[in-house]
């Protein structure tokens, strides 16, 4: 009673709950309901599948217990009868637990899936209603150990059974049993697909799949053929035998003498010495009424008689190559069960045969539909260039870049991939993809993490090969890069002035177009996009992540925490923009200094040259009279002085002529203003004083 109701409540707690299966913990293992879509059901349905063709192999190895040898008698191999009774019991619990599974599995409401909602049905007697009124009664003339049970139990006690009564009636049993099982497998291959999607997760597997369909074929069909020639020669002996069944044959035959556990009598003996049995009954002897037709090469080649590893693979052989061949190389007789054979194999390897060959082109053309497409679109691109007669430099460049295009993507279209997924799993990915790469840039380092996904979101990939200009200086910025793989060369000449020149190597984590960061953090920034300061160029092919302007600038208005004064410093300290700004700046600063210390050294020069002149003339004025020498330094005195205003006047001359000449050349050229040597304009930035830190 209480087993009872502890099945009533929980089976009215699924019925309540039917999409929830996470209490299974608290259930004993008998009373839960699995749930046909969830993962323990999909691994079962494949593994299954399997099984039932691992039970398919097996079931045609029964065919191979007679043996017959050159004594006209027939027995049964004892080895080969355990193993596969062995093998096929495993198979069948198998068999047995896939029905249990199938008592305890829900299944959708034939109401609702008109709504789309597809609701489960989880009440066990429901389930196992509906299973005993489908699929109950195939399979279990499917599990059924019904070789075992005639083999190990019926025909033991059975009296006077012979070794053709078993084989007889175990190929009946085989041949019975295997239809269900063969049938079994359709629909499971369809529950496979309704789940997965496909039965083989590569195209190998897909196409070794088939092919072992074929050789499942093959090997039931030469099976067939091996057990079909032993009964063919049995008959032949059964009617010699009844021939010599008579008074007047001394002695006698009798038809328990064709089973080899009557070798050691002595009638059997004394018959088979005066027998013709062996002779009437030879394949090789073509002068003999009785036909074996197909199954002859059984017998010319020895095939019964032999162990049991050459008489198996001599028997698919057989299979295979008039499977391969729909039959047309087989000799039949007039013996209808022989004729329906020869037509049975015709048309079974017509259809296995294109089957087979439909589905290894399909897999086969799965794994090279990429590689015939591209192939395409290299013939058409090569088309197009010799119609608009590029010049060879410029093919060249165009075909390198397509064959690293194919190199780096196989032609998959990773942005088409990403797009159809939903934007959770869209942003785990590019999240995967990006993020380690992201943060090797030390600017983007110091970011945070919400940050730095919603700049991994929008990345997309960028490809250029060797020798490719990414941006030109003075053109506008469009995207920023950041490189995984390969060398650019970013260079400058600061607008064009003459004789400057500025180059720096980018390597793998570097990033360049840092000039649209800025755009995107002005607060009053134009449509206009930033022109460039740097030439960009590819030393080798490059690998990179492209960040557009318009997805910048998303970002940048999104997120007030790329405005603050750290990023605004760390921005400087890793853009070669700023750092050749700075180096200008230093190296203007050396110059001014080295400039005015020249000019100091070169004045304290000429002093030390006026004092040394000044004490030579003392020297030469003491040599003279008292009064020639005051008459004589009065004299210099007035002379000094003179000698002083007029280099005064000319040199104010000098300057005032210098200045009119500097303004005639000014009025006379324009552009004269170019001629100085402009200074290296410092990279603006965005104002940040509206923006809290």
């Amino acid at each position: 009673m209480s087993s009872e109701f502890y099945r009533f409540a929980v089976s009215s707690h699924f019925s309540s709950f039917p999409k929830s299966f996470s209490l299974r913990k608290k259930v004993p293992w008998w009373y839960q309901i699995l749930d046909p879509r969830s993962r323990f059901v999909a691994k079962w349905n494949r593994t299954f599948l399997y099984v039932c063709i691992v039970a398919l192999f097996l079931d045609p190895l029964y065919f191979y217990f007679p043996i017959t040898g050159d004594k006209a008698c027939m027995q049964t191999d004892i080895i080969l009868g355990v193993f596969v009774t062995f093998s096929r019991t495993v198979a069948d619990l198998f068999f047995l637990f896939h029905m249990v599974l199938k008592f305890r599995t829900a299944y959708v409401s034939p109401n609702t899936r008109v709504y789309g909602r597809k609701d489960l049905v989880t009440e066990p007697r429901k389930i196992a209603s509906r299973y005993l009124k489908s699929d109950f009664f195939i399979d279990l003339l499917a599990t059924l150990p019904l070789p075992q049970i005639v083999i190990w139990f019926v025909i033991p006690a059975v009296k006077n059974s012979t070794v053709a009564h078993v084989n007889h009636t175990l190929s009946l049993i085989v041949l019975i049993q295997f239809i269900p099982r063969l049938f079994q497998i359709f629909p499971l291959q369809r529950r496979i697909l309704k789940t997965s999607g496909l039965i083989a997760k590569t195209a190998l597997a897909g196409a070794l799949y088939n092919l072992g369909s074929y050789m499942l074929a093959s090997h039931v069909l030469g099976a067939s053929w091996y057990v079909s020639s032993i009964q063919r020669q049995y008959e032949c002996w059964r009617i010699t035998c009844k021939r010599e069944m008579n008074r007047t044959h001394s002695p006698t035959c009798n038809p328990s003498f064709l089973d080899c556990a009557t070798l050691n009598h002595h009638e059997r003996q004394a018959w088979f010495k005066r027998s013709r049995v062996l002779s009437n009954c030879d394949a090789l002897n073509n002068k003999n009424q009785f036909q074996f037709g197909m199954f002859a090469d059984a017998f010319t080649d020895h095939v019964s008689s032999s162990r049991f590893i050459q008489k198996y693979f001599y028997c698919l052989w057989w299979g295979l190559k008039n499977l391969s061949s729909y039959g047309q190389n087989l000799q039949t007789s007039t013996y209808s069960v022989e004729t329906l054979f020869s037509s049975f194999i015709c048309i079974a390897g017509l259809i296995l045969f294109a089957h087979l060959i439909g589905n290894m082109q399909n897999y086969l053309q799965s794994t090279t539909a990429r590689v015939e497409e591209w192939r395409l679109k290299q013939k058409d691109t090569e088309e197009w260039m010799n119609h608009r007669q590029l010049p060879p430099e410029l093919q060249q460049r165009v075909r390198r870049f397509v064959q690293y295009k194919w190199l780096a993507t196989r032609g998959v279209d990773e942005e088409a991939i990403l797009r159809s997924l939903p934007l959770d799993l869209r942003r785990q990915i590019q999240r995967h993809l990006c993020l380690d790469i992201v943060r090797r840039v030390p600017f983007f380092g110091q970011m945070d993490d919400q940050l730095l996904d919603a700049i991994c979101e929008r990345l997309v990939s960028s490809l250029n090969t060797k020798d490719t200009y990414i941006v030109r200086e003075g053109d506008p910025v469009r995207e920023m890069l950041f490189i995984i793989r390969g060398q650019v060369e970013s260079s400058t000449t600061d607008g064009g002035r003459t004789g400057f020149f500025n180059s720096i190597t980018l390597r793998p984590g570097d990033f360049c177009g840092e000039e649209l960061l800025t755009w995107a953090l002005m607060t009053s920034s134009s449509l206009n996009l930033p022109s460039s300061t740097r030439t960009v160029k590819t030393i080798t092919e490059v690998e990179a992540f492209a960040l557009r302007a318009e997805d910048l600038k998303f970002v940048a208005s999104q997120f007030k925490r790329l405005h603050s004064k750290k990023l605004q410093h760390a921005f400087r300290y890793y853009s070669h923009q700023w750092r050749a700004w700075g180096a200008h700046f230093i190296q203007a600063a050396w110059r001014r200094h080295r400039k005015r210390k020249l000019a100091l050294e070169l004045l304290e020069k000429e002093n030390l040259l006026y004092t040394h002149v000044e004490i030579e003339e003392d020297d030469d004025d003491e040599e003279g009279g008292a009064a020639e020498t005051s008459m004589a330094n009065v004299v210099g005195h007035i002379q000094n002085l003179g000698a002083t205003v007029l280099a005064s006047k000319f040199a104010a001359n000098t300057r005032k002529g210098k200045k009119k000449a500097l303004k005639k050349v000014a009025i006379s050229l324009p552009d004269a203003g170019s001629l100085k040597m402009p200074k290296m304009f410092k990279p603006t930035e965005p104002d940040f004083s509206t923006f809290d830190d």
